[in-house]
């Protein structure tokens, strides 16, 4: 018996910041549809139980630290959530399942399930689970190009395989770089070492990533760090947690200190929107057995609050938008 695409979260807020619960995804009408995808590609068998897993669920657990009710109002956004407009459509389509006896099952079902998203008009948000969670993602995205990735991380994540696993937590960007739709790639906040070695550099520079370390944002600023980002372009915003400052967000496997604040982080959110069209964005890698007092968990749905709320503002719900 085949899994569904999705299946409800398991947790006492049925979604993320209040929104609407939408599970048939063949019937979706929305604006704007998380997703939940907490699996990724294993690199040791240990990994299949790490604690990423659990992130979709422990960010939607922090709902109610983002907003105490989505009809307050924000001052991130200059209004309530959904900006007082009824027409809104803010939808959680719950988690991608795993399946043991098919260990790749869930990227086609992530794939399959983002492909429906964009099918129904809205915008996915893509609550990880690891970076490799991208990977799927991205590529449902082929009827979207041209793309420019906009990547947030500390570690450059080019690998071409771990352990003879291609589609990992270390090699998004590597896999995005072969899509025929994706046109750049900016990679914002790179600091201290991960997996990359020399050579995944160098590959990444011949192929034309743009890398801005996370202390040339720090003294030049977001503002000129979004002059370098092609205008009127098509954005996928992809955030690895590890990639803000460890007091931002505690929750990650490699805390590095100097990382991206959050006020970088929303100003780039708000400069994207503003600049060219967002299509759909993911925040990957907390690990919520790590996080204090729900910092990690509230700041990912802070980001998430920030884009929908500039996205309604920027005129991206009208029927011109």
């Amino acid at each position: 018996m085949s899994l569904p695409l999705t299946v409800a979260p398991q947790t006492n807020h049925k979604s993320l910041l209040f929104s609407e619960l939408a599970l048939d995804l063949d019937n979706l009408s929305a604006h704007f549809a998380v997703l939940g995808m907490p699996y990724g590609a294993a690199y040791t068998p240990q990994d299949y139980n790490n604690d990423q897993v659990r992130a979709p669920t422990a960010i939607r657990q922090a709902s109610d630290r983002v907003i105490r009710g989505p009809e307050r109002f924000d001052f991130d956004i200059d209004g309530p959530l959904l900006q007082g407009r009824d027409d809104i459509r803010f939808v959680d389509c719950g988690d991608v399942p795993a399946d043991l006896t098919e260990p790749r099952g869930h990227f086609v079902r992530a794939e399959q399930a983002v492909r429906k998203i964009l099918a129904a008009g809205a915008i996915p948000i893509v609550l990880g689970g690891d970076h490799g969670i991208t990977n799927p993602i991205l590529r449902a995205f082929d009827e979207q190009g041209p793309i420019t990735i906009v990547h947030l991380d500390a570690h450059l994540d080019w690998r071409d395989e771990v352990n003879g696993v291609k589609d990992g937590l270390s090699s998004p960007m590597r896999r995005a770089s072969e899509l025929p739709f994706v046109k750049d790639i900016i990679q914002i906040g790179m600091r201290a070492s991960g997996s990359a070695r020399q050579e995944e550099a160098d590959y990444a520079r011949a192929w034309g990533a743009r890398i801005i370390t996370a202390y040339e944002l720090h003294d030049r600023g977001m503002d000129a760090v979004l002059e370098q980002i092609p205008a009127g372009g098509r954005y996928y915003l992809t955030i690895d947690a590890d990639g803000f400052d460890p007091s931002v967000m505690p929750a990650v496997a490699g805390p590095a200190p100097g990382g991206v604040t959050f006020v970088q982080a929303r100003k780039l959110i708000h400069g994207l929107v503003k600049k060219g069209r967002v299509i759909g964005m993911d925040i990957v890698e907390i690990q919520p057995e790590k996080d204090v007092h729900q910092i990690s968990c509230m700041t990912a749905g802070r980001l998430v609050l920030n884009f929908i709320g500039a996205a309604i503002r920027a005129g991206y719900c009208d029927s011109n938008g």
